[in-house]
């Protein structure tokens, strides 16, 4: 039995019959799967045993999931299972010609069965090696409950993407950002359980605007300044992501049956958009949660690094990971050390996402030859040549893979860097956010687009 005979055999979300989706109809679909995300993430495994789960803290957002719920392992198989088919494809390991229907669907397949196999291996992984403890006896339960929690994923994201608006990983990476950026940010309730409201000077608030007013009433400066300076640098990094994500390279096309009829195709200056940050951020998490559980498991440190309450403070996990630096300076705790660290987080970063850039555009059809061949199915050319794909080629060629690797390189540094400042929540993490807000909006503005236009239908079906 060949791989393409068993794909068949893989259950699937199945498309629509109509080539183009309205607004509405993808937009009931996006909420659907939205709404069902959060109630998911709200279902408690059942048989788990008390665990430290805040040291899944940062892993549970780039994983766009809630450790302790049902859908625990969130989109890490799905991430996991791209990253090892672009390292294997881009490295010419395997050769899969995604340009063709034929070779599309292979590549989706080979996917679809490693991401079923990273679901099972993750599963067993967080229960045999105590990430996720289970009570005696409950072992099993909990491992089924993991993986039925990452099929579900799966297909919701599979949903999201033939009946949605874009992608159910941005999506559920976007939910649990947006929720826990509001928490950090009005958060009232402390560990224990004191409401801070109740008794405002004597019960310690956890969200940054309420410790900011906290502080001032009781006249801490080093808290007011560390408050503070949060806030401020995650206004400062929305406002830095908003300002690049403009930067863009417009291409005019005009349609060769109408003349006098013209359109701008934008080039973003980010052009593998903001799957390179998710999987580098994946990748690194994964790494230190990783190490983490093997640690547990065999009793001692390995080469992946010691941990302490779940945070690395040695081997690699600690020297690919971040540490709030700003804060320390305030509280006076900085050394050279996290210095250091800081600066292969970010030599880490810009390379991870600049290789994953490369290979995502490679193996997306986001390429010169595939915009080429979408623009020419069109009847859109280049404004002012004939319209031969050879020279749309070649003219996309000189924007596609500079804008690709520049792009990698940017979005590497802006990520890594942010993560030093100590925002509200990871740098990385309002980053993800607001450039999926942002694709959403594209998203969004290209449906009204074609609604408007049907013209441009096919091309920008092909494009996106």
């Amino acid at each position: 039995m060949n791989l393409k005979s068993i794909f068949s055999y893989i259950p699937e979300v199945m498309p629509p019959e109509e080539k183009k989706l309205g607004f509405n109809t993808k937009l009931k679909w996006t909420l659907v799967v939205l709404i069902a995300f959060f109630i998911l993430a709200n279902i408690s495994l059942y048989g788990l045993s008390e665990n430290a789960l805040s040291r899944f803290e940062y892993l549970a957002i780039i994983l766009g999931t809630d450790f302790g719920s049902i859908i625990s392992l969130g989109i890490g198989p799905i991430v996991m299972a791209s990253i090892i088919l672009q390292l294997l494809a881009g490295s010419g390991i395997i050769t899969i010609d995604t340009t063709t229907v034929e070779g599309k669907k292979f590549f989706q397949g080979v996917q679809k069965l490693l991401v079923f196999f990273f679901i099972i291996f993750e599963s067993f992984v967080y229960v045999l090696m105590n990430g996720l403890q289970a009570s005696p006896g409950f072992t099993e339960i909990v491992i089924f409950q993991l993986i039925l929690g990452g099929i579900i994923i799966f297909y919701m994201n599979e949903l999201c993407e033939k009946w949605g608006l874009g992608s159910g990983v941005s999506l559920f990476i976007g939910a649990g950002v947006s929720w826990r950026l509001i928490t950090s940010a009005l958060q009232f309730i402390d560990q224990q359980g004191g409401n801070c409201l109740v008794d405002f000077t004597n019960i310690a608030c956890s969200g940054k605007i309420l410790v900011l007013v906290q502080s001032i009433i009781n006249k801490d400066t080093i808290t007011f300044l560390s408050a503070g300076a949060a806030i401020i640098i995650t206004v400062l990094i929305f406002l830095a992501v908003v300002w690049a994500q403009s930067l863009k390279v417009e291409i005019p096309l005009s349609y060769g049956r109408i003349r006098g009829y013209a359109v701008k195709w934008p080039l973003s200056f980010f052009y593998a958009n903001v799957i390179p940050v998710i999987l580098a951020a994946a990748l690194i998490a994964n790494l230190q949660l990783f190490g983490g559980l093997l640690e547990n498991w065999l009793g001692y440190p390995t080469f992946l690094g010691q941990f302490v309450d779940g945070q690395p403070v040695s081997g690699l996990s600690f020297w690919l990971g971040s540490t709030n630096i700003l804060d320390l300076a305030i509280r006076g705790g900085l050394i050279p050390q996290y210095l250091l660290q800081g600066l292969i987080h970010i030599i880490a970063f810009v390379i991870l996402c600049t290789v994953f850039s490369i290979f995502w555009v490679k193996s997306s059809s986001m390429d010169a030859k595939s915009q080429a061949r979408n623009i020419a199915a069109s009847g859109l050319q280049v404004a002012g040549f004939r319209q031969d794909i050879r020279i749309l080629e070649s003219i996309l060629e000189r924007y596609v893979m500079p804008l690709t690797v520049m792009g990698g390189i940017a979005i590497g540094l802006l990520a890594s860097f942010t993560d030093l400042l100590g925002a509200m929540v990871s740098g990385t993490a309002i980053l993800l956010v607001i450039m999926i807000m942002f694709q959403f909006y594209q998203s969004i503005a290209r449906q009204h687009m074609t609604d408007m236009n049907p013209a441009l239908r096919k091309f920008m079906g092909g494009s996106q």
